[in-house]
């Protein structure tokens, strides 16, 4: 269920106009770009953009680069979230944006990675995660479930974490046979295999994150925003990360999640640890809540 409101109907050049005042002048009027931005979905920002170079002659997403530090386009926006946690080594960003998307839009996402830094997401990645080879099916084989559960089972028994066996699995299997695989693992060895997982090394951290991302995404998401805003501090681009990129998706259960487990809504939480325009944009994305 997603959460960001939209209007039916909008003039996408009356809003290019709007956006170009905003960003005029001796200061950005972050309030109008909200406004705006916030209450369109991807269709109608994609029609705006669209509307802005035909106007202006100007590339929105460069002048909202410019003025914003933000991207426009879903598919833009991950490929620099993408870009941005190879260049820190954030090896939970790279897991969300391989598990989380279908086929189609990681495809997307690595047109646009190779459209903006021009050589591909997989050079600069170099795992299978990102393989857009992964199959679709909403229904699982049992009999590879049982096959692939054991292999699983053995690799991971013998600490084979890096085996091409578990690579291959995680990267070409659709979601809905990895759990099912997930779950026979479970049955055979009466233990997750997440939690089969014994090593504190960054690529087994990495692999728990995507087992749990394929296994409960929503569930994975709450617990990232509640990583976010409830440990020391708040972490901003994680916070905005998850926020923006679900608000189109599945925010509204994500939200769910977070109130049943702390019993606080999570636009409370978010209006508690934010500030100024930035909590007017998320708590626009989050849309309307009794807080």
């Amino acid at each position: 269920m997603a959460t960001l409101t939209a209007p039916e109907h909008v003039d996408p050049i009356a809003d290019a106009e709007a956006l170009r005042k905003a960003c005029q002048g001796w200061g950005t009027d972050e309030k109008a770009i909200i406004e705006i931005i916030g209450h369109r979905n991807a269709a109608q920002r994609k029609l705006i953009k669209e509307a802005y170079e035909q106007l202006y002659g100007e590339d929105l997403i460069k002048l909202f680069e410019k003025e914003l530090h933000g991207n426009f386009e879903p598919y833009d926006r991950e490929a620099v979230l993408a870009h941005n946690a190879l260049k820190k080594s954030e090896y939970q960003v790279i897991v969300e944006i391989s598990c989380l998307p279908s086929a189609e839009e990681l495809l997307g996402i690595k047109r646009a990675y190779q459209a903006r830094y021009k050589h591909s997401l997989e050079e600069d990645l170099l795992v299978l995660l990102v393989s857009v080879y992964r199959h679709e099916t909403e229904e699982s084989e049992p009999k590879l479930v049982e096959q692939e559960a054991e292999i699983l089972k053995d690799c991971i028994k013998d600490k084979e974490y890096t085996h091409e066996e578990i690579l291959r699995i995680l990267a070409t299997r659709s979601k809905a046979q990895l759990v099912s695989t997930f779950f026979r693992y479970e049955d055979i060895t009466e233990t997750s295999i997440a939690e089969s997982l014994d090593d504190d090394k960054d690529f087994v951290a990495a692999l728990k994150a995507a087992i749990h991302c394929i296994r409960s995404p929503k569930q994975y998401l709450e617990q990232v925003l509640t990583d976010a805003l409830m440990n020391h501090g708040t972490d901003e681009d994680t916070l905005t990360r998850v926020i923006v990129t679900r608000a189109e998706k599945d925010l509204g259960e994500i939200k769910d999640l977070f109130y049943q487990r702390h019993s606080k809504t999570l636009g409370h939480v978010v209006v508690k640890e934010t500030h100024w325009d930035y909590e007017t944009f998320l708590v626009a994305l989050l849309g309307t809540e009794e807080d």
